[in-house]
């Protein structure tokens, strides 16, 4: 072990000697990782796959079916509690009784957090986008233990951020499946040895899972009313989509309108923030009402975790959040998928690989803040009431999964 690595160990356990002494004062993540356990797995025989927070989980969904399906063991960990609530839900469906997968949050990346986890090692350590652990990596480089990452995303503001930590464990990576050619060639600097284009796994995921019987009442109800899709809106956002709404529910006043804030953390106060509007709403989260109760409701707080993929087909046309009030902007490909007409804002840097041939595809719009409201009644009204079905990508987009998983498979353990 070099100073380098030495530096790292004796700084994280530092921390986590900290953590551990004030518990009861750390934020929820953090006391979720203490609480970490190590699945009881044979050693070498199992791939631990790490998805650090919900969106993380959702994109893992095509590559944990073919793990599945391949009779590979799996262990899947999630940093978030809200991560970690939505695995909790999904374990059952992914696994279908099979017992080969299990979950849990990820461990504290110091040498008491992850020395469960090494007992019995995985054969296979594979985290989606950008989660380098340096202790985590190092460890697992040590006993000769492939390290992957796909889906790999890696900014010029996060490169500029990379200190010698970051770039000691990017050249401990085994291989890099970069989402896109701006982050293989970010990856590349920071040290990481092998690095091939995947292609990004947002556009490859299966169709979403059918709504709860519940939605046919709503759905019902709600019939013949153009319905607004407002998905993954940050702070400012709900205003900004509620306004659009106002605006265009003067043309069509059966307009109707679902809002999905990004953020669990802020649903309470985006309910507030209905509560005060005036207009008749209801909370996804709450026990819904029966089947006439729904003709007198105008917005559905979407305030669960995992439904609004499958949401956006409900709707006339969707807005897609983070690109108005935010400078990232959110995934388009969801509504896009469901044949939906979908509007976003142009602050989608975390998007540069989709929104262009979305753009090209005529699949997509992106429009000003200030031009949102009138855009927004002029594709409502040239818009169906629902989309015909489902819709496919454009051929650039697609194939991901496979060149992933054709690059990944060598890495990966004996089965059983």
């Amino acid at each position: 072990m070099d100073t380098l690595d030495l530096s790292y160990r004796l700084a994280s356990s530092l921390a986590g000697a900290a953590a551990r002494a004030c518990v009861q004062g750390l934020p929820a993540a953090w006391a979720l990782r203490l609480r970490a356990d190590a699945p009881e797995l044979p050693a070498g025989r199992w791939v631990w796959l790490h998805a650090v927070s919900v969106g993380e989980l959702l994109l893992a969904d095509g590559l944990v079916g073919r793990l599945l399906a391949g009779g590979h063991r799996v262990h899947l960990s999630t940093g978030t509690p809200a991560g970690l609530e939505l695995l909790t839900r999904r374990l059952p469906g992914w696994d279908q009784g099979r017992g080969l997968l299990t979950g849990g949050a990820f461990p504290l990346d110091d040498p008491a957090g992850l020395e469960p986890f090494l007992l019995r090692p995985p054969g296979t350590f594979v985290a989606l986008e950008t989660e380098l652990w340096p202790g985590l990596l190092q460890a697992l480089a040590e006993r000769g233990i492939p390290c992957a990452v796909v889906n790999g995303r890696l900014t010029e503001r996060s490169l500029a951020r990379g200190g010698p930590w970051l770039r000691r464990a990017a050249s401990r990576l085994s291989l890099v499946a970069a989402r896109d050619e701006a982050s293989a060639e970010a990856f590349r600097t920071l040290g990481a040895p092998q690095v091939a284009l995947g292609g990004n796994l947002k556009a490859d995921l299966p169709a979403p899972a059918p709504l709860h019987v519940g939605w046919a009442d709503l759905r019902a109800a709600w019939a013949g009313h153009p319905v607004l899709v407002a998905g993954n809106t940050l702070a400012g956002e709900e205003d900004r989509a509620l306004a659009a709404w106002s605006a265009a529910r003067a043309q069509q006043p059966g307009l109707r309108l679902i809002l999905a804030p990004r953020q669990p953390a802020r649903f309470e106060a985006v309910a507030a923030r209905l509560a005060s509007a005036g207009r008749p709403w209801r909370r996804a989260s709450t026990p819904w009402p029966e089947a006439a109760a729904w003709g007198a409701v105008d917005i559905l707080l979407l305030d669960t975790l995992g439904e609004l993929a499958a949401a956006y087909a409900e709707g006339t046309v969707a807005l897609v959040g983070g690109g108005w009030d935010g400078a990232g902007g959110h995934n388009p490909l969801e509504p896009v998928q469901a044949g939906v007409p979908t509007l976003l804002g142009p602050g989608y840097a975390n998007f540069e690989d989709l929104v262009p041939p979305l753009l090209a595809a005529g699949r997509i719009e992106v429009v000003a803040a200030e031009a949102l409201a009138g855009r927004l009644g002029e594709v409502l009204a040239a818009a169906p009431l629902r989309p015909p079905g489902a819709a496919p990508l454009p051929q650039a987009l697609r194939g991901a999964l496979d060149r992933t998983w054709s690059l990944l498979a060598p890495l990966l353990p004996p089965r059983g």
